[in-house]
C-alpha cells in the first residue's frame, strides 16, 4: 500500500524565469496564467521553448520532467509566434524614377529581427508577372537580406510597376512594397527648321527653332555659352533669338534631353559677316571706244 505525503509545490521553468503553479480544485490540476516570452521560438533549437516542471511533494520528494521526456516531452515544447510582420525598405529604383536602360537592377531591403525573414516566400513580380526565384540574388545580412534582380529580357519604354512580398518563418506577411519607373532608352526626335546650316548673314539677331517631343529639355549653346532658358511648347515646338556677336564663324549647338537623360544634338554653322567688301581696282578696256564696239569692264574686290 502506497503512502503520500501531499503535494507541497508544483514548478514550471521557462525561458529562465520559474513560475509556482496554484492546485484548482476545480480542476484538481496545478495550474498558472504565464506571459509568453516577447520573442519568437523559431530560432531556439527545435523551434521551441523547452519547459520544465517540477514536482515536490511535503516529504521532500521530487520529479523533474523535461521536454526531452519519452512520454510528457512533446507537451513541454512551448512554441511562440510573433505578430510583426517583416518591412520592406530601400526600393530600387525609387517611385517616379526615369531610367536610361532597360535592363535595370531592381533591388530592396528585407527585414525581421525576430522569427527572420522567410526568404523562401518571396514574390517580387514586374508589371504583374512573377519572378523566378532561381532569378533573384539574394544574400543574408544582420535581420534578414538584401535583394536584387536584373530583368533577363530588356524591358520596353514604358512605364513598369514593381511589386515585393515577403513573409517571416512564423508566417507574419509584410505589406507590399510597389515601385512604378518609367525606361525611355530611345532618344529624343529632334529638328531644325531655323537656321540653316553654313547660313551668311549680317544680322546679329537669329533664331534657332525646331521640333522636338513633348516633355523634352531642350538647351541651346553659341559657341560652348548656353543662351538661357528655351520653351518647349505642349506640342514639341520651340524657338529662341539668339545674337551674334562674333564676327566670323558661329557654332549653334541644340541638345534635347529626355527625362531619364538620353540626348539628341543637332549643330549649326553661321558665318556673320558685317564687313562690307572693297572695291580696289575698276578698268574699262578699250577706253575710250568707238561707238558700237564692246568693250570690257574688270573690278577687283576685296573681302
Amino acid at each position: 500500500m502506497s503512502v503520500t505525503s501531499g503535494i507541497k509545490t508544483v514548478q514550471a521553468t521557462i525561458n529562465g524565469q520559474t513560475y509556482t503553479l496554484t492546485y484548482n480544485s476545480s480542476t484538481s490540476k496545478y495550474e498558472a496564467t504565464v506571459t509568453a516570452p516577447s520573442k519568437s521560438s523559431y530560432t531556439k533549437d527545435g523551434h521551441y521553448y523547452p519547459v520544465t516542471i517540477k514536482a515536490e511533494d511535503q516529504a521532500g520528494n521530487t520529479e523533474t520532467v523535461t521536454s526531452t521526456d519519452p512520454t510528457l516531452g512533446e507537451s513541454l515544447k512551448l512554441y511562440v509566434k510573433e505578430t510583426v510582420a517583416p518591412t520592406i525598405s530601400s526600393v530600387s529604383p525609387s517611385n517616379g524614377t526615369y531610367l536610361d536602360t532597360s535592363t535595370p537592377t531592381i533591388s530592396a531591403q528585407l527585414r525581421d529581427n525576430d522569427s527572420g525573414v522567410d526568404i523562401s516566400t518571396l514574390v517580387l513580380k514586374v508589371d504583374g508577372t512573377a519572378v523566378s526565384a532561381a532569378d533573384i540574388t539574394s544574400s543574408a545580412v544582420s535581420g534578414g537580406y538584401n535583394i536584387s534582380y536584373v530583368p533577363k529580357t530588356a524591358l520596353s519604354d514604358a512605364s513598369h510597376t514593381v511589386t515585393i512580398t515577403v513573409k517571416d518563418h512564423d508566417g507574419n506577411i509584410s505589406e507590399t512594397a510597389t515601385t512604378t519607373f518609367t525606361v525611355m532608352t530611345t532618344a529624343p526626335t529632334l529638328t531644325l527648321s531655323s537656321p540653316v546650316d553654313n547660313l551668311k548673314t549680317n544680322k546679329s539677331s537669329l533664331a534657332v527653332a525646331g521640333t522636338t517631343g513633348a516633355g523634352i529639355d531642350v538647351t541651346i549653346t553659341l559657341n560652348g555659352v548656353d543662351v538661357g532658358e528655351v520653351t518647349v511648347s505642349g506640342d514639341g515646338t520651340f524657338s529662341k533669338d539668339i545674337t551674334l556677336a562674333t564676327e566670323g564663324e558661329n557654332v549653334i549647338k541644340v541638345v534635347a534631353k529626355n527625362k531619364a537623360g538620353v540626348t539628341s544634338t543637332v549643330e549649326r554653322t553661321v558665318i556673320y559677316d558685317i564687313t562690307p567688301p572693297e572695291i580696289v581696282g575698276i578698268t574699262i578696256t578699250p577706253n575710250p571706244v568707238d561707238t558700237g564696239n564692246t568693250y570690257v569692264i574688270s573690278v577687283e574686290v576685296s573681302e
